[in-house]
């Protein structure tokens, strides 16, 4: 999820339009790229806390069947995510799996969850995204029961992950209707201010604030890198309606900027991000 977006309705529609159903085409890949994200999350469930699971901005649910997985069938595992067809996805892996998870098209900002149903909400670069961030995490503490633990890693800033933005880069010559992102605005480098994360959560009523530099590698094949950077964020947005003259001098140019991070068969990147936990405790 990596292009900024105002509003709501906006983001409703992207998820729900050619934005989710690029995801839902790119599934294998991306749980491939960021599957160190799901196993760091996923770590200590039914240790430390309790069995029951909200895995926000789940996606195709690859974070929430895991969890699923570990809590096995002592556990209720949740996916939440405001794109119907990314959670179609998610029902359809679950039924393949037979997993206990269970998914719902929801925003997680104003959905009517259950109060204190919750003992862990953990999210995978999911919440970066919300029109109202103080209130979408009052929502979720208000789903949260009393010492119930809140784990996210969201991105640090554009400056800190070249790698996603080097399409956008490359391309920006050859599409002048490319957006520009607009700093703090909702979108994928959002939360790039730790400052700003710690007071959206004492505003929200989370206490035990803790946010963590995580650097982590990721991968991708090298033969799907060109898929990659045509289908997802901003340029892949611009070049669903591009000329074919356009599209292929766009593939040209942005595949070359790509060559640093292309190593044999493989495409590798550091993801800088924040681990950011917090606790909901009785009040």
């Amino acid at each position: 999820m990596d292009a900024n977006h105002p509003n709501a309705n906006t983001q409703a529609a992207l998820w729900n339009g050619s934005s989710g159903r690029a995801w839902v085409a790119a599934q294998q890949v991306l749980d491939q790229m960021f599957k160190p994200f799901e196993d760091l999350l996923v770590d200590g469930i039914g240790a430390g806390s309790g069995p029951r699971v909200l895995d926000v901005g789940c996606g195709m649910g690859s974070t929430t069947l895991a969890a699923a997985r570990q809590l096995g069938a002592k556990g209720r595992c949740v996916g939440a995510d405001i794109s119907a067809p990314m959670i179609t996805a998610a029902r359809t892996r679950a039924e393949r799996e037979r997993s206990t998870a269970s998914f719902i098209c929801a925003d997680a900002q104003t959905h009517a969850f259950e109060p204190a149903s919750f003992d862990r909400i953990m999210s995978r670069l999911g919440v970066m995204f919300f029109d109202d961030p103080v209130a979408a995490f009052t929502n979720l503490r208000r789903a949260a029961s009393d010492g119930a633990e809140l784990r996210c890693i969201v991105w640090r800033s554009a400056a800190d992950n070249p790698f996603m933005t080097t399409a956008e880069r490359a391309a920006a010559p050859l599409l002048p209707g490319l957006p520009v992102r607009q700093p703090g605005a909702p979108g994928q480098f959002a939360f790039a201010d730790p400052d700003k994360v710690s007071s959206i959560l004492e505003q929200s009523a989370w206490t035990g604030i803790d946010i963590q530099p995580l650097d982590v590698d990721c991968t991708l094949p090298k033969s799907e890198l060109t898929d990659y950077f045509t289908r997802l964020g901003p340029v892949g947005l611009i070049l669903q309606n591009a000329d074919e003259r356009t599209r292929a001098q766009v593939i040209e140019t942005v595949r070359d900027a790509f060559d640093p991070y292309v190593h044999g068969t493989e495409v590798r990147y550091t993801a800088a991000c924040w681990m950011v936990g917090a606790r909901a405790s009785a009040a």
